[in-house]
């Protein structure tokens, strides 16, 4: 059996992921304050922004716990399946 706390991903990856964001969140906010706008148009695309980067992360948690709940009713599944075939060749 696989040991599923093990982290999946190298440390390159992570690496490569958060400096991706990192980079796409501060572009996105130089563009944005570098808009011949004035304050409140400035201030209402920061504002969708930041919603839209603080949802990402929400959605990310919920289909991550998804995935995790899928994982665990596998793995439940799979344990009855071996419990019921142990049963089997006992008999």
């Amino acid at each position: 059996m696989s040991n599923s706390s093990q982290d999946p991903h190298t440390a390159a990856w992570s690496f490569q992921v958060w400096l991706a964001f990192a980079i796409a969140l501060v572009t996105t906010t130089v563009g944005i304050l570098y808009l011949p706008l004035t304050i409140w148009p400035k201030a209402f695309l920061g504002l969708g922004f930041f919603f839209t980067v603080a949802q990402s992360f929400t959605l990310a948690k919920t289909l991550r716990d998804q995935q995790e709940s899928k994982r665990l009713l596998t793995r439940i599944t799979e344990a009855k399946a071996e419990k019921i075939l142990r049963e089997f060749e006992e008999a």
